[in-house]
C-alpha cells in the first residue's frame, strides 16, 4: 500500500477549505463563514465554553453556509435580515454532511441556524444543537449587520448593530446569548478583528494549531471531497454531476493507464475537486446562453487558479491540487493558468484534462448542446492534433470508448 493510503489529512484543513470554497460565491465578500467562526468563538468564551466547544463554534461557524452555491441564495441571505427564503440551504447543508460521520454532529446545527429562538426551544433535539443553532444564527446577522462598515468605520456602527440584535431577543436570539455578545462586543478588538486582513490571519493561526479531532483516512478523504464536489455540482443544472463523472472518468482511464492504487486515489479526488474554483464564476457567466465575450472568459479563466488556492495549503495535498489546477493546461504551454512546460505536466494531469473535456462535450454547455459519442472523439482527436490534450490519454479514451461514455452519462458506476 502507497505513502498515501497510508496518510491521514487533517480534518480542520479540510474545513477551512469547505469554507474558502464556499465563500467564493459571496463574490466580493470571501471571509463571511471566518468572521461567523470568530464571533460565534468569541461569544463561546464569555458562555463559558470549553476548549472543545470553541473548537466546534469556530468551525461550525466556518462550515454553516455551505449549503450555499449560487449567487441568487447568497443574494437572499445578506439582503433580508430575517427573510423568507433562509431554510432551503440549512437543509442543503445538513443533508450534505449527516452522513459523514466526522462532521455528522454539524448537521443539526446547521439545519437550524436560521430558526428563531421561540421556535427554536420548543424543538425535541438536544440542548447543545440548540445553543450552538442560535449561537450561529446571531453571529451570522451580526457580520450580515456590520459588513457595510468593514475599512469604512466599523466602530462607529456598532452600537446601532448591537441595538439591532437587542430588538430581536427572544424572538430570534436567546437571551443568555444575546448577554454574551454584548460583553464580548464591548471591546473594540472584536470589531476591528472582523476586518478582512485580520479575520484571515486569525485564521491562518488557528489553522496551525493541532485539532483534537481524528485525522482523515482516504477512505473518509473521498467521501468528503464527494460532499464538497455536490456543492460545487448543484451551483448550477450545467454542472450537475459533471464534477463526480470527471472524478469516475480520470479514475478509469488512470487504472486502464497502468497507473498505481495510489494514484488512481489521489487522481479520482482532484476529479472530485478540480472544479471548486467555479463557485466564485457569477451565474449569468455560467449560465449564459451563448459564447462568452473577452470579458466574461477571462473571468472563467480564473476559476482553476481559484482550485489552486483552496487546495495548496493542506498537508498533503500538493500533488492533488496541481492536478486539479492543471486541468485545462495542454502541451507546450498551451492553456491556462499556470502553462506548465511539459516537464511539469505530469501525466496525472494530462489525465483529468481529458476526463474533464470529454465530460463536458458529451453533458453539453448552455451554448453547446451535448454530442454523440462520435463528434465527441472526433472533437478530442483535433484537441490533441492541437496540443491541447495528451494524444496517449485521448488514445486509450477512444480504445475504451464505449465504457468512457457510459461513465460520463452516469450509466456506469
Amino acid at each position: 500500500m502507497g505513502a498515501f493510503s497510508k496518510s491521514q489529512i487533517d480534518l480542520r484543513q479540510m474545513i477551512i477549505a469547505i469554507e474558502a470554497a464556499v465563500s467564493l460565491v459571496g463574490m466580493n465578500d470571501t471571509n463571511h463563514g471566518k468572521r461567523v467562526g470568530y464571533i460565534a468563538s468569541q461569544i463561546g468564551r464569555q458562555l463559558g465554553f470549553k476548549d472543545d466547544a470553541l473548537q466546534f463554534a469556530f468551525e461550525l461557524g466556518l462550515l454553516h453556509d455551505c449549503g450555499v452555491s449560487t449567487e441568487m441564495m447568497h443574494s437572499k441571505l445578506v439582503s433580508n435580515l430575517f427573510g423568507n427564503d433562509t431554510q432551503h440551504h440549512c437543509e442543503v447543508g445538513y443533508h450534505l454532511l449527516k452522513q459523514f460521520e466526522p462532521l455528522s454532529d454539524f448537521a443539526l446545527p446547521i439545519l437550524h441556524h436560521h430558526t428563531p429562538w421561540q421556535q427554536l426551544k420548543e424543538l425535541n433535539i438536544d440542548m447543545q444543537s440548540v445553543i450552538m443553532a442560535n449561537l450561529i444564527f446571531l453571529s451570522d446577522r451580526v457580520d450580515i449587520l456590520a459588513a457595510p462598515y468593514y475599512e469604512k468605520g466599523i466602530l462607529q456602527a456598532r452600537e446601532e448593530i448591537v441595538q439591532t440584535i437587542e430588538n430581536y431577543e427572544e424572538t430570534h436570539f436567546d437571551p443568555l446569548i444575546v448577554s454574551a455578545f454584548k460583553r464580548a462586543e464591548k471591546s473594540e478588538a472584536f470589531w476591528i478583528a472582523l476586518e478582512d486582513r485580520h479575520i484571515t490571519r486569525y485564521t491562518w493561526d488557528i489553522e496551525k494549531f493541532k485539532s483534537n479531532r481524528p485525522l482523515l483516512n482516504v477512505s473518509q478523504l473521498k467521501q468528503l471531497s464527494m460532499i464538497m464536489a455536490c456543492i460545487v455540482d448543484q451551483k448550477s443544472p450545467y454542472t450537475a454531476q459533471h464534477s463526480i463523472r470527471v472524478a469516475k472518468l480520470a479514475r478509469y482511464l488512470a487504472s486502464h493507464f497502468g497507473l498505481s492504487p495510489e494514484q488512481c486515489d489521489k487522481i479520482e479526488i482532484a476529479g472530485l475537486l478540480h472544479d471548486l474554483g467555479k463557485l466564485h464564476i457569477p451565474d449569468k457567466i455560467l449560465e449564459k446562453p451563448c459564447r462568452l465575450n473577452d470579458l466574461e472568459r477571462s473571468i472563467f479563466k480564473q476559476h482553476s487558479f481559484e482550485t489552486y488556492e483552496i487546495l495548496r495549503h493542506i498537508k498533503g495535498f500538493e500533488e492533488i491540487a496541481r492536478w486539479a489546477a492543471y486541468h485545462h493546461e495542454g502541451l507546450h504551454g498551451i492553456g491556462y493558468p499556470f502553462h506548465p512546460s511539459n516537464k511539469d505536466l505530469s501525466i496525472e494531469a494530462r489525465v483529468l484534462a481529458v476526463a474533464d473535456v470529454f465530460q463536458v462535450l458529451v453533458q453539453g454547455t448552455p451554448y453547446q448542446h451535448s454530442m454523440p459519442l462520435d463528434k465527441a472523439i472526433e472533437t478530442l482527436d483535433d484537441l490533441a492534433r492541437q496540443g491541447k490534450l495528451e494524444p496517449n490519454i485521448v488514445n486509450l479514451l477512444k480504445q475504451n470508448q464505449k465504457e468512457c461514455f457510459a461513465i460520463v452519462q452516469g450509466n456506469k458506476d
